[in-house]
């Protein structure tokens, strides 16, 4: 029995912090609405986003993701530590490239250390949805 035991801890994935960037034409101002307001941000991340102060619930097919806005930081930072995930949390960075003028966005998230290639393919997809919703 304990071998069995060992078996179902070793299957644990242990979770890993990621970051990708992204090149925009949008300005700092426009990326920050559209990670900042609910009714922006059903427009490329999530099904749903009710919030209530800085608690932030985004919905995807009726599963749900409780996040606290813990940093804002207008037209340059936002980050949402996730409820019940020690530690874990999605952060926003924004700033402009001092050769071409164009607006990086920078995203800090966290997933399974085997899952690193999906989420990044994932984030790929909002992405683009972001950028079709605020022209850039």
């Amino acid at each position: 029995m304990p071998r069995l035991r060992y078996r179902a801890i070793a299957n644990i994935m242990a979770r890993v912090q990621f970051q990708s960037e992204f090149m925009f034409r949008a300005s700092p101002s426009i990326i920050y609405l559209f990670i900042t307001q609910p009714t922006a941000i059903v427009r490329w991340f999530c099904d749903r986003v009710d919030n209530v102060g800085d608690v932030y619930t985004f919905s995807w097919e009726g599963s749900d993701e409780v996040g606290e806005m813990v940093m804002d930081i207008e037209d340059e930072l936002v980050k949402y530590e996730w409820e019940g995930r020690d530690g874990e949390f999605l952060q926003f960075r924004i700033y402009k490239t001092d050769i071409t003028n164009e607006t990086i966005l920078e995203i800090t998230d966290f997933c399974d250390d085997d899952e690193v290639g999906e989420q990044k393919d994932l984030w790929e997809v909002y992405i683009k949805k972001l950028k079709a919703a605020c022209g850039g």
